[in-house]
């Protein structure tokens, strides 16, 4: 039975540019699903690294207005879909990517080519973290790298949110992965997800375990973060080879003859999102997370600056 819809909700808002400070609950009248829209019930939203940023006016996503709600992933339940709408039914599963935000809420409305059925395997709360990062890491193989079965591959920030998933789907793609990951933890959780070979980009020896893994040079490589090292793990891609980043990562790789430096954006559409889905459902999938209680977003943007792995969470309801 389709729960009813209550006209307020509580959301996560700030109503002024700052610190976690700003972040606060407060109470929102739920929005319509628009023509083209649906309406979901979200039991978890994801908390991207960029929402910092975001939060500080540094980044303008969505309406420039306050009380402004932040967040671009999560997931729940379909509880209506305006005219138009053909993709999901009230009460399907699903997880949503946000362009203008409002995941930080107990409601959403969100286009219908920006959503998908939870996939197989995955509870909801775990896919409330896969929307934005699982697109952006897809969109980063599959799109700008072109990524070919056999080809050796490195990943530089792959214990972070969107770089998890992108060794889990490098490895569905069937190419060889070369992690550089964080700390001790990050080693083990991608070599846990499948990565061939995983270093920590702060104490490892990293050009010398890539001689050994490419011999010949690396064939391409997903640039997610900065950080000691980069450099000159980057210089072991081979003359013909490509490097891809998501627009935002600082310093960006700098272009380098013979070599395809390419910056993207991870924007979703319905057809992406059918792409992430089959590859996830190719075998099990892990989405590291750590959730947190929908009033304690300030402290969740506390811990963003500390060391962690994956992607924190927000559990909702």
């Amino acid at each position: 039975m389709q729960e009813s819809i209550p006209r307020e909700m509580k959301a996560v808002v700030i109503d002024r540019y700052g610190g976690p400070e700003v972040l606060h609950v407060a109470t929102l009248p739920v929005p319509e699903a628009k023509a083209g829209q649906v309406l979901v019930h979200l039991a978890a939203a994801g908390i991207g690294v960029w929402d910092a940023e975001v939060r500080a006016g540094e980044w303008e996503i969505g309406p420039r207005r306050f009380p402004k709600v932040i967040g671009n992933d999560g997931a729940g339940e379909v509880v209506a879909a305006g005219s138009g709408v053909k993709r999901v039914h009230p009460g399907d599963r699903v997880y949503v990517y946000s362009i203008d935000g409002g995941c930080y809420a107990e409601y959403v409305a969100v286009e219908q080519d920006r959503i998908a059925p939870v996939p197989g395997g995955l509870n909801v709360e775990a896919a409330g973290a896969l929307g934005a990062d699982g697109i952006t890491a897809l969109c980063g193989l599959e799109d700008t790298l072109h990524l070919r079965r056999g080809e050796k591959l490195l990943i530089f920030g792959a214990s972070g949110g969107i770089g998890h998933l992108a060794v889990q789907l490098a490895k569905r793609l069937e190419a060889e992965v070369f992690a550089v990951a964080s700390g001790e933890d990050g080693v083990a959780l991608v070599r846990r997800l499948g990565a061939d070979q995983a270093v920590d980009g702060k104490h490892g020896a990293v050009v010398g375990a890539l001689h050994s893994f490419a011999p010949d040079g690396l064939d391409a490589a997903l640039v997610l973060a900065g950080g000691k090292g980069r450099d000159s793990a980057l210089a072991q891609v081979k003359r013909g080879g490509r490097i891809a980043y998501p627009n935002g990562v600082e310093p960006e790789p700098e272009a380098v003859k013979g070599i395809t430096v390419r910056g993207y954006d991870g924007e979703p559409n319905a057809e992406r999102l059918d792409r992430l889905n089959e590859l996830i459902s190719r075998g099990p999938f892990h989405v590291e997370e750590k959730l947190y209680p929908l009033d304690e977003a300030a402290q969740a943007h506390r811990d963003l600056e500390k060391h962690h792995l994956g992607k924190f969470a927000l559990r909702i309801g």
